[in-house]
């Protein structure tokens, strides 16, 4: 079984996140490990792909995005969101679970959960503490450039929302249905959360 942490962040330095992906980091400090030399060290295992980056690096893509569609310029705006999951290291041995795997289970979930975002994968084969837990870091760039496939909203017929804010707008139907508004109020409400 994994777990799945998410941790926002408000960092204009998109190339940070990748550094940490792939350069050794001393895990209590977060300072990168350097060499006798004063060089950064590389990470000994890991596996990395790109998603909706183009040819670009996944810094510049995202700068790039941000820059073109006038998002995520101000110090306040959260600019990138880092998902880790983290698997049992006994998956190894009775799931088969290997880091390629996990690689490729990384980037499907990354395309399904978050389509049209600009995306860097990750997986390590290792924790911090050597607990050998295979894990796999997402990195997504808060702003979505490409359009993803519309579905009708249940509350109104007329209006389409994005397939994965469908999950929210039933949320918010059923809390609505859950209170102790009188009807009317309910559909009242309901209309005004649509029509936003």
């Amino acid at each position: 079984m994994a777990t799945f942490k998410h941790i926002s962040s408000k960092n204009a330095d998109y190339g940070a996140a990748e550094q940490y992906l792939t350069f050794e980091h001393d895990e209590f400090t977060m300072k990168p490990t350097l060499d006798e030399n004063g060089r950064l060290m590389l990470r000994e295992d890991y596996r990395i792909a790109t998603l909706n980056c183009g040819d670009e690096d996944f810094a510049v893509a995202c700068m790039r995005s941000n820059l073109r569609y006038g998002k995520n310029q101000k110090r306040e705006d959260v600019k990138s969101h880092h998902y880790i999951i983290s698997f049992d290291p006994r998956d190894a041995v009775d799931n088969g679970l290997t880091v390629d795997r996990a690689q490729a289970l990384g980037e499907e979930f990354c395309r399904k959960q978050f389509p049209g975002h600009q995306a860097i994968v990750c997986t390590h084969p290792d924790g911090h503490n050597h607990s050998g837990n295979i894990h796999v870091h997402i990195v997504i760039n808060s702003l979505r450039i490409e359009e993803v496939p519309f579905l009708p909203c249940p509350l109104c017929p007329f209006r389409s929302v994005p397939v994965r804010e469908m999950a929210l707008e039933c949320a918010f139907q059923k809390k609505v249905e859950k209170s102790k508004m009188r009807p009317s109020a309910r559909r009242g409400r309901a209309q005004r959360k649509c029509k936003q």
